[in-house]
């Protein structure tokens, strides 16, 4: 069998090993593959693979059908897969496979990451003491940002699947409230469930973990930003597009949003124009809530998996059925 993977290096930027595939078929490992207005070039890698994994290079319908007969599987190296036309590739019975559960506590970790450095600006402190600042200070200590203490704060969770649980589960071991609201889920164990609404209204800080739906873009907007508290924090580890970033940035310089911690952007990488770029009450990090070596490993041990078990004839994390 031959697989061609198209985008590998996120992935696996040579700290991680790609037998498992190699143990499967003959395989091609791309580290990028340019796309744009024209498909030429997945084209011409991905021609005449049978099972072609790939991260953010799209497949569109035209793009599956012209690697028809021999394209039989497609294997996603994330958990968001609207990169495939999947109506397209169940439309000729090919399944695609996600990875739906590798990061978990890698996101919740790295949300609560932006949020103290939210409270504390420790980055920023360290560089002051590094550029002198302590040394030529006339009293023993100083801050250049207001700190924040989390304990008795209330902790609103957008979206209450794992990774939202695993990041309410951190919160809480700071002393904090938590509320969280999804449309599917009921329980929510140590989080109090609420609406949408109160959870705005009572939040001091705001962590969204939903996925990126025709009803969760632009959750974060200027109308829901009005019934938020005043000094509200915002967290983005999810997707980017759910935020209005015009009006988060109207927000944050404004002050109504104190703050806020974005892993990722509804354009990656960022525009020059981005209007948050320029914003010292914004932190923005490359996508990168998800890449710890260890969780990046769990990611290669599924995909190789996902494309066994099809071979097994057992397809799994199969998300066009």
């Amino acid at each position: 069998m031959k697989i061609v993977v198209l985008d590998g290096y996120t992935e696996n930027p040579g700290d991680l090993s790609w037998s498992g595939f190699e143990a499967l078929g003959e395989l091609t490992v791309y580290d990028r593959t340019p796309f744009g207005t024209d498909a030429g070039e997945i084209l011409q890698r991905a021609k005449g693979a049978e099972a072609v994994i790939l991260n953010k290079t799209p497949l569109s319908a035209e793009t599956i059908e012209a690697l028809l007969p021999e394209l039989r599987y497609i294997g996603v190296l994330a958990t968001g897969f609207n990169v495939v036309d999947i109506a397209a590739a169940k439309a000729h019975g090919i399944p695609v496979c996600n990875i739906p559960s590798y990061g978990t506590d890698a996101v919740a970790q790295f949300a609560m990451a932006l949020l103290l450095e939210l409270c504390h600006h420790v980055g920023e402190h360290s560089r002051s003491v590094k550029a002198g600042d302590w040394s030529r200070c006339p009293d023993f200590c100083y801050w250049n940002w207001p700190l924040i203490e989390l304990a008795g704060k209330t902790f609103g969770v957008i979206g209450y699947g794992r990774i939202g649980q695993a990041t309410a589960r951190l919160a809480a071991a700071f002393g904090m409230k938590v509320v969280a609201f999804d449309s599917f889920v009921q329980d929510g164990g140590l989080a109090e469930m609420v609406s949408l609404e109160e959870l705005l209204a009572r939040s001091d800080v705001i962590s969204l973990h939903c996925p990126l739906t025709p009803q969760t873009q632009n959750i974060i907007h200027r109308g829901s930003i009005a019934r938020m508290k005043d000094g509200v924090l915002l967290l983005n580890t999810s997707r980017g597009p759910l935020v209005n970033e015009a009006d988060l940035a109207e927000a944050l310089a404004s002050g109504k949003v104190a703050g806020a911690g974005l892993d990722v952007l509804a354009v990656e990488p960022p525009l020059p124009d981005n209007p948050l770029l320029a914003l010292p009450n914004c932190l923005i990090t490359p996508h990168i809530a998800w890449a710890p070596r260890e969780s990046r490993q769990r990611l290669m041990d599924i995909a190789v998996e996902n494309l066994a078990a099809w071979l097994r004839g057992a397809a799994q994390n199969v998300v066009n059925p």
